[in-house]
């Protein structure tokens, strides 16, 4: 455990920045103490199942002063929890000078909270009896319970959450409560099959490490954590020949025997019902009484880009009338909670103090209005607010996705060109040989870590100078070309195997005479950086049905159709476009065997071949460019 928190640490900022900003949290911590009152309450659900949060309300609190209710529900934990011990900040440190009733609650099955806990608690729409609940039922009964017992209150709640807790966001916005007023869903898993764990179908082996947190129930409500002793016991701080003797993913359960969130794995390698249960996004039209929702996620969120897209792109599907707004900007995962100063993600920088823009500009404005205004829909926000990575400006949108965007084809060429419209004869190949996978990053500090999450925007150079990595690139642009919305993937290809997976990236070729910012690190030179924009894997068996997998004719073309997630990138002027294609992207992705198996997690050692890939010269990458 040791050697996890410091390879976890070493994504620390400089020493410089941790002095500055350690006298902010001074700060904040005083202001805490200062202006809030720490109470602690078990709130009994429909079931008889009791739940713990703390709630910090604004000392000057009274009849003639009250102030709305802003609630956050997690699996993490709410610490302090000791009824005299206060935190350092209460969600972002504009909001808590704003001041609200602040909430945060332990959902069941977790830390203080009794009742047994589940991954992605499977969704109930028709209620008939009190032991039908779910994380929305808990929402609306803490939602009545607060409004009806917290002094002081107005009467109207605001809900938040980022990762996790944003999925316990976009369930709570489904209960129905008349005083949930506005939901703020960051970063929100919405299907565990086709985020985090799972991308198409691939197993994210570099989650390995989080399972104890995710499969072990806790005996009884309690503040410290019950899994510690869970973790496996790594010997080495190469993550990449760790994740090796990982391989075949059976090894996962040498460590991993008795945590069931693993063995769900095994027993549901498909999108079958299990997976399909744990989806909120199906139930995303029965909103009724929808509050106003801010749906926040980050273009370089290696956890959880897709979820902040589904729900926002859901919701205004099927409810046209209401209120619903997109925030993305060039942010991690979380990070627009982190002030950074000078912006980065991996080694590009960004600007400055962009996560205090967005909290102050857009998220406090958002809250304030619709719990403390009058709440209609003259926020001043706009419909989609996005952060252009290849600019690196804001832009207000009207309504997204763009219906003006137009629709270009990037057909490619097997002489290693980029063609725009016109698809070319032959074939591009290469040798795919799971001994030896492509590294997904040259960082080894990473690997190790809870979650990958410096790769989204990482030089790719590395990569394509291998044989198994496939390059394509346009000539060097004469005007600037905005790319905006999203990208679908047309793969033609075949395999002397019988399954293959195919990670398709889509790079922004810097000229190679680029200067470096004054920010850059040193290290790192930005003449020639290949910098990811967008990818996304497949894996083949799935090509057809996520539910019903089926291998590939060796030897025999066939169609491999995916999306990767949204983008919003301008390339500039002398710059390229390279999109890159490979079958391993490890340790992010684990390795597919090549030989179809009716189960991966069950895979043995000689399941695994090398096999020839080929990729047609009709082959295409749609996108979206804006004018």
């Amino acid at each position: 455990m040791k050697k996890l928190v410091f390879l976890l640490s070493i994504t620390l900022l400089s020493f410089s920045i941790k002095a500055q900003n350690w006298t902010v949290a001074q700060q904040d911590s005083a202001f805490v103490r200062e202006n809030y009152v720490k109470t602690q309450v078990q709130i009994a659900m429909r079931d008889g199942v009791k739940l713990f949060a703390n709630v910090y309300t604004p000392k000057d609190a009274s009849p003639t002063n009250q102030y709305p209710i802003v609630m956050q529900r997690t699996c993490y934990d709410v610490s302090p929890y000791g009824k005299d011990d206060y935190p350092n900040k209460l969600y972002s440190r504009y909001m808590m000078r704003e001041k609200f009733i602040f909430v945060e609650q332990d959902v069941r099955g977790r830390w203080m909270s009794e009742g047994v806990w589940t991954n992605m608690t499977p969704q109930i729409p028709n209620k008939t009896k009190n032991t039908d609940v779910d994380e929305s039922s808990d929402t609306y009964d803490t939602i009545d319970w607060l409004v009806k017992n917290l002094p002081n209150n107005n009467g109207k709640v605001g809900q938040y959450g980022t990762s996790y807790p944003g999925f316990y966001t976009v369930a709570g916005a489904l209960c129905g409560h008349p005083a949930l007023k506005a939901s703020s869903p960051q970063a929100p898993v919405s299907d565990f099959f086709f985020e985090d764990f799972h991308h198409n179908g691939a197993f994210t082996i570099g989650y390995g490490l989080t399972f104890p947190v995710f499969g072990v129930q806790h005996p009884k409500p309690m503040t410290e954590s019950w899994y510690d002793d869970k973790f496996p016991k790594i010997n080495t701080f190469d993550g990449f020949d760790w994740y090796k003797t990982m391989t075949p993913l059976k090894n996962f359960s040498k460590v991993y025997g008795d945590n069931f969130f693993w063995q769900e794995h095994i027993d549901h390698p498909n999108y079958d019902e299990f997976w399909q249960k744990r989806s909120i996004v199906p139930h995303l039209k029965n909103i009724k009484n929808i509050p106003a929702i801010m749906t926040v996620g980050g273009w370089f969120d290696a956890e959880d880009i897709t979820g902040p897209l589904v729900v926002y792109k859901n919701i205004e599907k099927n409810h046209t009338n209401n209120y619903n707004t997109l925030v993305m900007g060039p942010f991690g995962h979380g990070d627009w909670a982190r002030e950074q100063g000078h912006h980065f993600h991996s080694n590009i920088y960004f600007g400055d103090s962009i996560s205090t823009y967005f909290q102050k500009n857009m998220e406090l404005k958002f809250f304030k209005h619709f719990l403390k205004g009058n709440g209609d829909g003259n926020t001043g926000l706009p419909e989609a607010f996005l952060f252009d990575t290849g600019k690196k400006v804001w832009r207000e949108f009207s309504e997204y996705p763009v219906k003006t965007a137009q629709k270009v084809d990037f057909y490619l060429n097997p002489n290693g060109k980029i063609n725009m419209g016109t698809s070319a004869s032959g074939f591009s190949e290469y040798l795919s040989d799971p001994a030896k996978p492509v590294p997904y990053t040259e960082d080894p500090k990473q690997i190790l870590g809870f979650s990958p999450r410096r790769y989204m925007s990482e030089d790719q150079r590395f990569a394509g100078r291998r044989s198994d990595v496939l390059v394509f690139e346009t000539d060097i642009l004469t005007e600037e070309m905005t790319l905006g919305g999203e990208i679908k993937v047309n793969l033609k290809i075949s395999t002397t195997g019988t399954d293959a997976d195919f990670f398709v990236k889509l790079i922004d070729v810097y000229p190679g005479d680029e200067p470096n910012t004054p920010y850059t690190p040193k290290e790192i030179t930005l003449g020639g950086y290949q910098q990811m924009v967008r990818s996304e894997v497949m894996r083949s068996r799935f090509r057809e049905s996520f539910v019903k997998p089926k291998p590939l004719v060796a030897n025999q073309k066939t169609d491999v159709n995916f999306r990767l997630q949204d983008v919003l990138h301008t390339f500039k002027k002398e710059h390229k476009i390279m999109i890159q294609v490979q079958s391993t992207a490890f340790p992010l992705f684990d390795i597919n065997p090549q030989k179809y198996v009716e189960n991966i997690y069950k895979a043995n050692e000689g399941d695994f071949i090398k096999a020839t890939q080929r990729v047609y010269g009709d082959s295409k990458i749609t996108v979206e460019v804006l004018k």
